[in-house]
């Protein structure tokens, strides 16, 4: 027995750095997801988005967004400071790509919330990123979380309704779609942590370039 030699290398798991989106229409919970998240003290760089609208009353700068006014964000964009950015509800939203880049340099996943129009340009930027697609139990439950928010007109409640209509017509460039029901919020936690998990084992690890 102790003349057996092992003629091969034993090869270990890779760590390489991931992109992470977690997108879904309006009012579906992509917040409190990503709260819960940090609140499990993830070992994950979390993106903090730049829009142009105004902050909610709940809202602090620097935390939940980066609040610029339209005329900052409009010149941030001649400048190319955006990794991605769109105009939505009649406000601009975007991630910055130096905060992005400077994570994954270090090695640590990043994750981004962004609306679909978003994850859709970060996907075709980034193919390797991997895109998670929030939904609801039921067309009911969905709308109620967007009333219970209280921050639309019924007029922007239309508008979102529709924009989430063709929202979901583009799953096809998510790589999963989790659900996201009311007061399961533990699960929804669990379910994504698999998959990162997962990602991380793969044998042809992902390779963002960005």
């Amino acid at each position: 027995m102790n003349n057996i030699k092992i003629d091969f290398e034993l090869i270990q798991p890779k760590h390489s750095p991931l992109l992470i989106v977690i997108s879904g229409p309006s009012g579906i919970g992509k917040d409190t997801v990503v709260q819960g998240m940090k609140d499990r003290d993830l070992p994950f760089h979390f993106v903090i988005t730049a829009t142009s609208r105004p902050p909610r009353d709940y809202e602090v700068d620097g935390v939940d967004y980066f609040f610029y006014s339209k005329e900052t964000f409009e010149k941030m964009i001649e400048e190319g400071e955006f990794l991605e950015y769109a105009w939505v509800y009649s406000a601009y939203k975007g991630v910055p790509k130096s905060q992005v880049r400077e994570a994954m340099a270090c090695g640590e996943d990043v994750v981004m919330r962004l609306d679909v129009q978003g994850a859709e340009t970060v996907h075709y930027l980034a193919p390797d990123a991997i895109l998670i697609f929030l939904t609801a139990n039921s067309k009911t439950e969905w709308l109620q979380r967007l009333k219970d928010r209280r921050s639309e007109t019924d007029e922007e409640l239309e508008l979102r309704i529709e924009t989430a209509k063709k929202e979901y017509e583009t799953l096809d460039i998510f790589d999963y779609i989790v659900l996201n029901e009311e007061g399961k919020l533990d699960e929804t936690l669990d379910v994504i942590e698999s998959i990162i998990t997962a990602e991380h084992h793969r044998v042809h690890t992902r390779q963002v370039k960005l």
